[in-house]
């Protein structure tokens, strides 16, 4: 059984990439192969609205037609048996990189008909991790939430369950004194990584569980 895992952030080694080895270790401890993918380390771009996996008897209806360092990715999903996707979220949304691999890898299957089907050949669980600088207050005050609540609504339809966790009011620098940031209190930024984060790691361990266990019953 596989899982995969996708980080989203350009920045390796932090919030984002904690989080989901976490729940690779959640997945790992019900006996799934767990890979690790950088998204920043492949140079590819979004859809880029040719709508040849459209095309009637066409050579990659249902696949994505762009031959890039996303292709074998994309590839790769068809054979996992789960996968979670880690994003900060700049400007209220998931990162660049995150988007453009949400058009490659969904649209494709989207089919164009009275109930917009799919064309993904089994269920396959789907976890999304946002980490994000606002605190939970914020998250839902100022819209976040249901800007990246859509996210879970497209993957449901179109791979299969999924399931989001919200890491808010991260820790950012290892030296915030060396950065313009005096909006921000260092001091309960420290206490809350101390004292919170670690139980977002559980969180993310628990995801990484939640969404094995789902393997066996989404394809029985």
């Amino acid at each position: 059984m596989n899982y995969l895992a996708f980080n989203g952030s350009p920045r390796k080694g932090w919030n984002t990439e904690t989080v989901l080895k976490y729940s690779m270790e959640g997945a790992a401890s019900q006996g799934f192969h767990t890979e690790l993918i950088h998204l920043y380390d492949y140079d590819y771009k979004g859809c880029r609205s040719c709508f040849a996996c459209k095309l009637k008897d066409g050579k990659s209806y249902g696949r994505c037609a762009i031959k890039d360092d996303l292709t074998a990715i994309l590839n790769k999903i068809e054979t996992a048996d789960a996968i979670v996707i880690g994003s900060p979220i700049y400007f209220g949304d998931v990162t660049g990189a995150v988007r453009a691999f949400m058009e490659r890898l969904l649209f494709p299957y989207l089919v164009y008909d009275n109930m917009y089907s799919t064309l993904f050949p089994k269920k396959l669980p789907v976890g999304l991790i946002y980490t994000m600088n606002v605190t939970q207050e914020k998250l839902e005050a100022v819209g976040y939430k249901q800007q990246v609540t859509r996210m879970e609504q497209i993957f449901e339809r179109i791979l299969g369950p999924s399931k989001s966790l919200y890491i808010t009011d991260t820790y950012q620098f290892a030296n915030y004194s060396h950065y313009v940031v005096t909006s921000f209190n260092e001091e309960k930024k420290a206490k809350r990584k101390k004292e919170e984060f670690p139980k977002d790691c559980q969180k993310a361990f628990d995801l990484g569980v939640s969404l094995a266990v789902q393997t066996h019953t989404v394809n029985p």
